[in-house]
């Protein structure tokens, strides 16, 4: 089978792609034949270091496909399964080796391609929507990036909530998507924190560097700063004073691995993406498929925000 791997930090450049033996699943372990496998920016953050790694090794943190061998052990999940997941390396590759107790099952009337592009973000946006700050009606909430394939999903789950959405764009085609998503109000990167100042009940931040500040102007007192990404460059170390003068703010940078730890949480938070797609009520927008062999230009214009929605590498 072919697969992209590692063996160095640094840019596209470093994704090989090559050839490996066939997988075989150990205990508790499933083999599935992928279908498609997601881009997201921590994939960026592996491949460069940011997130430091064993090298050599394989790359790729979601995607779906059909169950092709399992492991002794396993027993809720069968050969011609079709499964989903997120948060497990490998997965840029025609066969990956997935723990059963990571998989979710796809129900009929999701494709493979959209179960595969909605795991890591979809759920990163459930538990940013639900969790992380429980959005409810009339709450005043800010999206960074809202043409992105995250800042789509935060629009919708948010409108779904009853929310009023505001979000920030670069181009005249990206304010074109974010409101084709929900966006009542959209603004631009320079001018954002003063015409929201004080207003917003919380801000979902993927972008970092470029936006942190501004973001925590926009903020009411009390408000809560979800800093969930750092599209833009790491946000730099910051006085906990600066959240007492601003009124009291609050602040966390969450990731996906603490909200689906237990897989009780992993299964309710699938279950209601995979519900709001089939129901039509969430729209997942795959802008871009690569072939396999084309991850290094897939890095590329993900690094370069020369996309729109979600990015797919196919086998």
């Amino acid at each position: 089978m072919h697969a992209i791997i590692v063996s160095a930090t640094g840019g596209p450049e470093v994704l090989e792609y090559v050839e490996r033996p066939d997988p075989v699943p150990g205990d508790g372990e499933v083999v599935v034949d992928v279908a498609a496998s997601g881009v997201n920016f921590i994939d960026i953050y592996h491949r460069s270091g940011v997130y430091p790694l064993d090298l050599p090794t394989p790359i790729g943190s979601e995607g779906a496909g059909t169950v092709s061998a399992v492991g002794a052990g396993v027993r809720d999940v069968a050969v011609g399964d079709t499964v989903a997941w997120a948060n497990v390396m490998g997965s840029y590759a025609e066969k990956a080796v997935v723990p059963a107790r990571r998989l979710v099952p796809v129900p009929e009337g999701v494709p493979a391609e959209v179960a595969a592009a909605a795991m890591l973000q979809g759920m990163t946006a459930h538990y940013l929507i639900t969790s992380t700050h429980e959005v409810k009606r009339g709450d005043q909430v800010l999206v960074h990036a809202g043409a992105g394939g995250m800042g789509q999903l935060l629009i919708q789950l948010a409108k779904l909530k009853g929310a009023k959405v505001y979000t920030t764009v670069s181009t005249g085609e990206k304010e074109k998507l974010a409101r084709q998503a929900g966006a009542d109000e959209v603004l631009g990167y320079d001018d954002f924190a003063e015409a929201l100042r004080d207003r917003i009940d919380v801000v979902y931040d993927g972008v970092g560097k470029a936006t942190f500040d501004g973001g925590l102007e926009a903020l009411r007192p009390r408000g809560l700063m979800a800093l969930y990404g750092a599209a833009s460059g790491a946000v730099p170390p910051l006085d906990p004073q600066v959240l007492n003068r601003k009124g009291s703010l609050f602040l966390t940078r969450p990731t996906l691995v603490h909200y689906i730890a237990a897989r009780e949480e992993l299964l309710q938070r699938a279950s209601d993406l995979f519900g709001w797609i089939t129901s039509g009520q969430l729209a997942i927008n795959v802008s871009h498929r690569y072939p396999l062999a084309e991850a290094r230009q897939a890095h590329d214009d993900l690094a370069a925000r020369r996309t729109t929605g979600k990015l797919l590498l196919i086998p």
